[in-house]
């Protein structure tokens, strides 16, 4: 059974996350630097069947694009080249990385660990991927 893998695509680190093969559970997966992304997903590919990537669009409260947008922009892009096979829908990532933080204190992850930027990309992408799996 294929998974959805979820993207927190960033201008240095990139969050990943991926659902059980039933698409039942989000599970961080690893956050690679975002220069390493497409390498790791053709490797990630080669070993897991993916029938659907998840990114998370930046944008403002209004809809209107934040500085990170055209970045985004230009991963789907590349993620579109490398991978034509696989549908690319875009996510609302508006908060998640506060809700990432603050899962994270609801956790009980001490603050050095809360400090490491990486955790929160794969939490927020987790959190992108468990709302798009409840919104189904």
């Amino acid at each position: 059974m294929a998974r959805i893998l979820c993207i927190d695509y960033g201008g240095k680190r990139t969050g990943l996350a991926v659902t059980d093969p039933f698409k039942i559970i989000a599970s961080a997966l690893t956050t690679i630097e975002s220069k390493e992304m497409i390498p790791f997903l053709k490797k990630y590919f080669q070993q897991e069947q993916v029938e659907l990537i998840l990114i998370g669009m930046p944008t403002n409260w209004d809809d209107s694009a934040t500085h990170a947008t055209p970045l985004v922009i230009k991963a789907i892009e590349k993620l579109k080249k490398e991978f034509p096979a696989i549908p690319i829908k875009e996510v609302d990532e508006r908060y998640t990385s506060k809700l990432a933080s603050q899962a994270m204190i609801d956790m009980g992850m001490k603050k050095k660990d809360r400090q490491v930027k990486g955790n929160v990309d794969q939490i927020a992408a987790t959190i992108m991927l468990q709302e798009y799996l409840n919104s189904i």
